[in-house]
């Protein structure tokens, strides 16, 4: 009988990779050893790693929940929402499109969202309203739709959990980063952020079971609830690419594509100017707080402070919408391009969380437009793609850092200021910073994949690639070598044995 683990053998933080957590495993005694025996591996035993994780997100959406309890009346005076820390879009939102006056999404009022948030704020807003003025039941109709909103947010958020955990059997503790984040604990239902991604959740999923159209299909009523899952697609063509098998790729393209316009359709056909009302919205939002542009903004003044002359360029680019619009689709563009670059010139075809992760934080990072819950859309790819819990800590501690820092800044927008203005342009630039090394790291480890702990537990394989899994083409490998990556060296080539020297006599 074999003495060799098995493959499929969950691993432990403390004992493979993660320093982070191997250093603090010396408090309790030190790391797992490799001949242990696993509390969680013992046969019969109900706390298994995958439901210890979901348990602990259950536990920190409800304590997300009493967070957020102090605003869910909508009693908001002298702004109890911003010093609680409790605000929430979901409940705002009721009353600001309508909702509380039976108003139907797009037919009586215009969304500023894209369609299938404006769906599911209907389909729970106006049974709410009916049975609150209907029966009489003097129910305080707000709160009842933030509890109805935050119970599904919440499931969805439980599905994401458990397709962490289903897209990484061999490592189901990385999910706990997910699980215990308080990303999650202070952002989970300022927003309905959690449509999108548990769609795109559950389509990742059904791509690695090898259904693209299904997860096509998945995909395209993610990007219907908010636009980034479309990002997706571009590391699945980078695959498709490298592999050569395009069927799987254009399957899911084209089951996103054709989800997304059935369900935009019935808007765009019959309320086409409510339909158009979140595109409009948003190129002619100005430079939102906490931006890249907003930093570069107040950087600005500081220079031109005391001295005459013409405006800096962040000013002026804030003056000047459109070309800000321009701008910002161009370095995104170009960030799209380094990502397909680096994807196929890479020694080994990058994993597709890496690369999605580059993709989504590039556009938040270039973006206008950071709203605090945008954060969540960062959370799952960045567990799949560096599951390593030192930067996503430090990560993490900046992203909190903001958090409080931005609600002081609204509470001083009502003109009773609470912090400097450059601590918050300090807190917002920590956030982007860390977000930037971040996709430092992945980058570096989508060059070097050896330092992958993923790759390290799946026999330096994708688990994420599904059917488009493999070897490279032959073209990407004479595109590497034409460039200069990855040509053998007279080093790396084994010469033929010499032939036995002949004696003459």
């Amino acid at each position: 009988m074999s003495t060799q683990p098995s493959t499929d053998r969950p691993d432990v933080p403390s004992a493979t990779s993660d320093g982070f957590v191997r250093g603090l495993s010396q408090f309790i005694g030190g790391p797992l050893g490799s001949h242990a025996t696993r509390p969680d591996a013992r046969p019969g035993r109900f706390w298994t790693a995958p439901r210890f994780v979901l348990a602990l997100t259950c536990l920190i959406l409800a304590l997300s929940w009493v967070q957020k309890s102090p605003c869910v009346t909508g009693e908001w005076q002298n702004n109890v929402q911003y010093t609680r820390f409790c605000y929430t879009d979901v409940l705002a939102l009721y009353y600001a499109e309508g909702l509380n006056e039976g108003q139907v999404p797009y037919v009586d009022h215009e969304v500023e969202y894209p369609v299938v948030t404006g769906y599911f704020m209907g389909a729970l807003g106006l049974p709410v309203h009916w049975y609150g003025t209907t029966k009489n039941t003097g129910i305080n109709q707000g709160t009842w739709f933030y509890n109805l909103n935050a119970l599904i947010l919440s499931l969805l958020a439980v599905a994401t959990a458990a397709v962490i955990l289903a897209l990484r059997r061999r490592r189901p503790w990385d999910a706990a980063i997910f699980a215990l984040s308080p990303i999650l604990l202070v952002t989970a239902t300022v927003n309905w952020d959690f449509l999108a991604i548990g769609f795109a959740a559950i389509g990742l999923y059904l791509w690695v079971r090898r259904q693209p159209a299904w997860a096509g299909i998945f995909l395209g009523l993610g990007a219907a609830a908010k636009l980034w899952p479309l990002f997706i697609l571009g590391p699945l063509l980078v695959l498709a690419l490298r592999s050569g098998r395009f069927r799987p790729f254009l399957s899911a393209t084209l089951g996103t594509v054709i989800t997304w316009a059935v369900v935009n359709f019935p808007v765009y056909y019959w309320h086409h100017e409510a339909w158009l009302r979140f595109f409009r919205l948003n190129s002619t939002r100005p430079v939102d707080w906490g931006t890249l542009w907003y930093i570069g903004r107040y950087l600005d003044g500081k220079w031109k402070s005391g001295s005459a002359g013409d405006q800096g360029p962040f000013q002026w680019l804030a003056d000047h919408i459109p070309t800000l619009n321009t701008l910002t689709y161009t370095l995104f563009g170009l960030a799209c391009v380094f990502v397909v670059a680096l994807g196929l010139l890479a020694p080994k075809p990058p994993r597709l969380a890496q690369m999605a992760f580059l993709v989504v934080a590039f556009f938040l990072i270039f973006s206008k437009v950071w709203s605090q819950q945008y954060v969540l859309w960062l959370l799952p790819l960045i567990v799949l793609a560096r599951p390593k819990w030192g930067a996503v800590i430090a990560w993490t501690v900046a992203e909190i850092g903001y958090f409080t820092a931005f609600y002081a800044e609204l509470i001083g927008a009502g003109g009773k200021a609470v912090i400097p203005e450059g601590t918050f342009v300090l807190a917002s630039t920590l956030r982007l910073v860390t977000v930037a090394v971040l996709c430092g790291l992945v980058i570096r480890e989508i060059w070097r994949p050896e330092l992958d702990v993923v790759r390290q537990s799946y026999d330096d394989a994708d688990p994420d690639a599904g059917m488009l899994s493999g070897p490279d083409t032959p073209w990407v490998q004479r595109l590497r070598w034409s460039l200069g990556y990855g040509r053998p060296t007279l080093g790396d080539v084994a010469l033929p044995p010499e032939p036995p020297a002949v004696i003459k006599v």
